[in-house]
């Protein structure tokens, strides 16, 4: 058996003795459930790597099972509102309770959160929302993740990350092209892109989708403003105002998430513009209140409180030897804020 420099983990051991992170766990810690065969197979791969148990992130990890730890970018916003919707629908269906933290986008911040739900001894770990583009971003979070699972914990997550866990992935870029594809069909080509912060891969996937629709279009997606703002309702007014003072011949606004939709056709309105007559504006997510707006939002469906639900489900699952990818198709919904384009 062969040694590395680095200390041997958790995953080593499993890996070594061919099964799961959670029998080798259960196995270590003397946990009925694991044969007698299969358990001196586990404490003999330990004994040959050189492992040695971390038991404070063990009795972490081991302690109350019943609350399931929900951690998102923004409680606010409704995307994050469906999706905790759908976890605390089926947790309760399995008697558990769900401890929300809300972490603002920051990384900082959200791998503060994990720490405080593993101090307090959740069975599972739930995150919702984008990964960041930059994995570097990221290595804290995928450092303090893979201590909680090799202790025994579960980690799942919704949208695509560097964590290599289990995750729940929306189709994004199909989803992206396929609103640009019916903006593009209604004759719009005098077109600015409303989006959040580039560092998120939700953004990232969502605005490669645009770009993958005005390629095929034969256009120059360099030509196409993208115009940056918090992933907000006051950031997408905040980004009108930009488009109206600095692009003000614009016919669609490509919004890449509703609440910057929905902060779009505010400020439109505000500024006497027209909706669809003289600006269409289409989001993305079809969070609840999209079809109740004046005109009905057109964006893309996610089934949002299914997203949180799969992602529970996966969590609490036994682990299996490689993370689980599970897509979640995308579909464009139209509604009456897009038009065809004015002269």
């Amino acid at each position: 058996m062969v040694r590395t420099n680095r200390s041997p983990r958790l995953i080593d051991v499993a890996h070594a003795s061919g099964v799961s992170i959670a029998t080798a766990s259960r196995a270590l810690s003397g946990t009925p459930g694991v044969s007698d065969s299969v358990a001196e197979k586990v404490r003999q791969a330990a004994r040959e790597l050189g492992y040695v148990a971390n038991l404070h992130a063990r009795s972490l990890a081991s302690g109350s099972t019943a609350t399931i730890g929900l951690v998102v970018h923004e409680i606010g916003d409704p995307y994050f509102s469906e999706i905790a919707s759908g976890v605390l629908s089926l947790a309760a269906e399995h008697g558990r309770t769900v401890q929300i933290c809300h972490t603002g986008r920051d990384p900082e911040a959200e791998v503060d959160q994990v720490r405080s739900l593993v101090a307090n001894r959740v069975g599972a770990i739930l995150i919702a929302g984008s990964g960041f583009v930059d994995a570097s971003v990221e290595a804290p979070m995928r450092l303090e993740v893979q201590r909680y699972a090799e202790a025994g914990g579960r980690v799942a997550v919704v949208g695509r990350h560097h964590l290599g866990v289990d995750s729940v992935l929306p189709d994004n870029r199909p989803g992206g092209r396929a609103v640009t594809e019916h903006i593009l069909g209604l004759g719009h080509r005098r077109i600015v892109v409303v989006s959040g912060t580039l560092e998120l891969t939700t953004v990232a996937d969502r605005l490669d989708g645009v770009r993958d629709a005005l390629s095929a279009a034969g256009l120059d997606a360099g030509d196409v403003p993208v115009l940056e703002g918090p992933f907000t309702r006051e950031g997408g007014r905040e980004c009108i105002r930009r488009m109206l003072a600095d692009h003000p011949r614009t016919t669609a606004v490509i919004a890449l998430n509703d609440d910057m939709a929905i902060g779009c056709l505010s400020q439109l309105r505000s500024a006497g513009v027209s909706v669809p007559d003289q600006v269409s504006v289409s989001g993305f997510d079809d969070v609840a209140v999209a079809q109740d707006l004046s005109p009905g939002l057109t964006t893309v469906r996610l089934p949002m409180a299914e997203m949180g639900a799969r992602a529970l489900t996966l969590a609490l699952k036994e682990p299996g030897s490689r993370a689980r990818r599970q897509r979640v198709p995308a579909e464009l919904v139209v509604r009456d804020s897009t038009g065809p384009a004015v002269p």
